[in-house]
């Protein structure tokens, strides 16, 4: 029996593999636990439509992410915080960041996604990496001003 693998299968093959099983291994495990389908013309087709379609989808949320990118490295962001003599009272956090690019841009950034590579403490100009995901990394300028 033939059959096409839903998942990685230790000693069988990997997703998306056609692979000739037992019958009885085929049926009732394969099959039963949906590890795999019975690999019919209409199965392998509709299966290599859906890797197909999905490729499409990453490759937009790639460029959407790309873009995403190049708008965050065109802007200089402008936070206020209290402090004196240069030292700001508390430290910038990943939030504020997060919450001033929605507020003043208009671009959702998740707080888990902003990486603050030296605590923030005092006035200044600095550098925060932002984790876009598909590898796609964008540096975003900070201007730290005190109220």
């Amino acid at each position: 029996m033939k059959v096409l693998l839903l998942e990685d299968i230790k000693g069988l093959g990997k997703k998306g593999e056609i692979r000739e099983v037992k019958d009885g291994y085929g049926q009732n495990f394969l099959i039963a636990k949906n590890k795999a389908k019975h690999a019919t013309n209409e199965v392998i087709n509709k299966y290599r439509s859906q890797q197909k379609h999905q490729a499409e989808l990453e490759a937009l949320e790639l460029e959407k992410r790309k873009q995403l990118a190049k708008s965050l490295e065109s802007i200089t962001l402008v936070l206020e915080k209290k402090g004196n003599n240069g030292t700001l009272f508390g430290s910038i956090t990943k939030e504020e960041i997060a919450t001033t690019l929605q507020e003043k841009h208009n671009l959702h950034i998740d707080k888990k996604e902003v990486d603050i590579p030296t605590p923030i403490k005092h006035t200044g100009a600095f550098a925060v990496i932002i984790h876009l995901g598909f590898g796609i990394n964008a540096n975003l300028a900070i201007e730290v001003k005190e109220l």
